[in-house]
């Protein structure tokens, strides 16, 4: 006769490999397959009532001929005569120079140059909700680069000039005035 310790391991062993091999399938339940549905797409798409379509005339092509003369025209009893001028000749500027005028376009005060663009955002948010017309530039910033905040263009330096105790109260920022420069701002 086997010993009682013999028989309780070989009924150990019996009963681990009966749930190794048969618990997962219990346990798992119904096995449910996925497959994907799809429709497959026509190659000619189907055509059904072509009789709502209406037919496009050929175009007549009519004969005409340009008067050999320039037109005259009547207005209220006065000869007017219309005739094609020269063209005009545009003398283009070198793109190197500016633009006369641009030099005095206008003024900004730059209240300050900041790294976080987060706190120039929110700068410009306070400004323009208290009436400013505020901006950052570079409009595309990009990492590494400082962003400006101005306030401004103003064409009128006295006007502006006024505006920078306003703002140093209202910023706490000493604003710097300079020149504004539409081509590179």
């Amino acid at each position: 006769m086997a010993s009682k310790f013999q028989s309780r391991l070989v009924g150990t062993i019996v009963l681990v490999a009966i749930g190794v091999i048969f618990l997962p399938d219990f346990f798992d339940g119904k096995k449910q397959h996925f497959q994907e549905q799809f429709a497959s797409i026509p190659l000619q798409p189907q055509t059904g009532d072509e009789e709502n379509f209406t037919v496009i005339p050929e175009p007549v092509a009519a004969e005409a001929e340009l008067p050999p003369m320039p037109v005259t025209e009547q207005i209220a009893g006065s000869d007017v005569h219309s005739t094609v001028a020269e063209p005009v000749k545009v003398k283009p500027q070198p793109v190197g120079e500016p633009q006369a005028g641009l030099k005095d376009s206008g003024w900004v005060i730059q209240l300050g140059v900041f790294r976080n663009f987060d706190n120039a955002h929110q700068l410009v948010e306070k400004l323009r909700s208290k009436g400013y017309q505020a901006h950052v530039w570079p409009k595309d910033l990009k990492p590494g680069d400082l962003a400006r905040v101005v306030v401004g263009p103003e064409i009128d330096k006295n006007a502006l000039s006024g505006k920078v105790d306003e703002l140093r109260k209202l910023t706490g920022l000493n604003g710097q005035l300079l020149r504004f420069n539409p081509l590179n701002p």
